[in-house]
């Protein structure tokens, strides 16, 4: 069907350079920072947790917080580099830190625990407790990560839509973050079973990518094989800017991936129209002032009297997105927590954790995300590929 984008589209206002942005590089420098609190805090799990255990036990447990504490700050450092020798290291690092998260705070518990009167005789038992549990945990969160995301229906009432889209559904896909632990089969996968859903659309709203074009596009190919009716369209999340985001957007294009930076199209549906808007990310500005996310200019130009969708990679753009009119925002970036109990602090950050929401006139919908980001790990948050199914509201 004939499709309409309008609303400039962006020049590239920096270049894209090997040499990191002014952000990345102070991410560099507070890795040397965070290495050291990671050690201190492997420390604390150690002289909390070893001395109620067995002499026999002391040497395992020291190896694996020594290796632990090494592992995660050099996963983080091996970010850009691409060989299975790196991949390794950060599948390795990776999983240590979803362990040593999980340790920790068991840790913390039992600490809380054994304040409470007549607890000593839980000292022993409960030491080797937290470790078992963390493990079970980490590997139950594995294969959960591991596995083909699940599809959430969700439906999506809209006062005035036409009756032509009346079962319109869009398939969204969020934060897949193709990078060092995943790798085209999965996305693959992920392809697979979005195309089976045969929607009218598919969404991509942002965090694709963990490395540059150079390391990953023959893994973000099969991106290429995303089929509707209408097409795939995507928003950039804020570490494709991480990345290089002007490669990575000409990358999502050459794959028949349309990229809305601040701006609409227009879609013809069985003689309806609906407007499908996108904003770069939130924190766009940081790293190119021309690509500052604008939900005004994203509908300028749009027609009155058209459902309004907007694809924004952070909840966070919802305030805009209901003061520019928009009627369903579709997001990502939180995947609502990962792994419990991160699911808890996502809201010092973050207006909505998942699921959908009513703004005002203005519905949100969250996506627990497709892939993980870090730690392959998912608890209590599962993956999710999304299929809204837009439907008219009753009327009053």
């Amino acid at each position: 069907m004939p499709q309409r984008v309008e609303s400039a589209q962006f020049q590239p206002g920096l270049e894209d350079r090997d040499v990191p942005p002014p952000p990345v590089r102070r991410g560099l420098r507070l890795l040397g920072r965070a290495a050291v609190v990671i050690a201190a805090l492997h420390a604390y799990i150690g002289w909390r947790l070893l001395p109620p255990l067995p002499a026999a036990a002391w040497p395992l447990g020291v190896a694996w917080l020594m290796l632990s504490a090494a592992l995660i700050p050099a996963a983080f450092a091996s970010r850009g580099r691409s060989g299975r020798g790196w991949d390794a290291l950060a599948w390795g690092g990776f999983f240590a830190l979803g362990l040593f998260s999980s340790t920790l705070l068991l840790t913390f518990a039992r600490d809380l625990a054994l304040l409470l009167p007549d607890t000593q005789r839980w000292v022993e038992p409960s030491a080797i407790a937290v470790p078992a549990l963390a493990l079970l945990v980490s590997l139950s969160g594995l294969a959960n990560a591991r596995r083909v995301a699940r599809v959430v229906e969700v439906a999506v009432a809209i006062p005035g839509l036409p009756r032509a889209l009346d079962g319109f559904t869009i398939a969204q896909l969020s934060d897949i973050h193709v990078g060092p632990t995943i790798k085209a089969p999965q996305v693959r996968a992920m392809v697979a079973r979005v195309n089976a859903l045969r929607p009218d659309l598919i969404a991509v709203t942002g965090d694709v990518v963990d490395g540059s074009v150079a390391r990953l596009a023959a893994h973000t190919a099969p991106l290429g094989e995303l089929r509707a009716r209408h097409g795939a369209w995507l928003v950039t999340g804020n570490h494709e800017y991480y990345a290089g985001v002007h490669a990575w957007i000409a990358e999502f294009e050459r794959l028949g991936l349309r990229c809305l930076l601040n701006a609409h199209a227009v879609l013809e549906h069985d003689g309806a129209r609906l407007v499908l808007a996108g904003v770069t990310d939130a924190q766009a500005q940081a790293f190119d002032p021309a690509h500052r996310s604008d939900a005004f200019k994203a509908i300028d130009g749009a027609p009155a009297g058209v459902p309004r969708i907007l694809l924004a990679h952070q909840p966070r753009s919802l305030h805009d997105a209901a003061r520019a009119g928009f009627d369903l925002q579709l997001s990502g970036h939180t995947h609502g927590g990962q792994f419990w109990p991160w699911n808890l602090f996502v809201g010092l950050q973050q207006p909505l954790t998942a699921g959908l929401h009513r703004i005002g006139a203005l519905q949100v919908y969250v996506s627990r995300g497709t892939g993980y980001w870090g730690p392959p790990k998912r608890f209590g948050a599962p993956s999710e590929i999304t299929r809204i199914r837009l439907r008219a509201a009753a009327e009053r």
